[in-house]
Formats: C-alpha cells, sequence, structure tokens
C-alpha cells in the first residue's frame, strides 16, 4: 500500500497564509486607486503598502495588481 503525502493547507490555499492587513491590501488592489491612496486610506506610508503587496504577490505566486486580483476573485475574495 502506498502512502499519500498530503500538502500543508497553505499550499492549497494561499489565502489561509495571508495577514489580515494583506487580505485588507488584496481587497484595495481591486480598486481603481494608487498606492499612494491605498496607504492614505490606511493611516500608513506608500512604503509599508509597496512591502506589503510584494508580500501578498509573494504569497499567492503572482507578480502583477491585475494577476493579485484575478486570483482573488477565482478564490470568491470579496472587496473590503
Amino acid at each position: 500500500m502506498s502512502t499519500i503525502e498530503l500538502e500543508p493547507m497553505t499550499a492549497t490555499f494561499p489565502s489561509l497564509s495571508l495577514t489580515r492587513r494583506e487580505r485588507v491590501i488584496l481587497s484595495n488592489l481591486s480598486e481603481d486607486v494608487t498606492l499612494e491612496q491605498i496607504a492614505t486610506k490606511l493611516f500608513v506610508t506608500r512604503n509599508t503598502v509597496k512591502s506589503q503587496v510584494r508580500s501578498v504577490y509573494r504569497k499567492l505566486g503572482v507578480s502583477s495588481r491585475a494577476e493579485a486580483v484575478a486570483w482573488a476573485q477565482r478564490a470568491g475574495m470579496r472587496a473590503s
């Protein structure tokens, strides 16, 4: 009998590994706003948002805003 190796849930569902703030950032990416506007809305610096966006992209395995938004839509994530 062969053994079956199970992948961690975060490999199957990357959104489970996103922090609350990363999920907020991801939902804001679907809006037609700049990183500066997101930063102002969230009371943080643009560099903080930029860092969080990079983290979201890395965790989702995407390289652009469009890909991240498409991923979120496929995953059924709603904008906040």
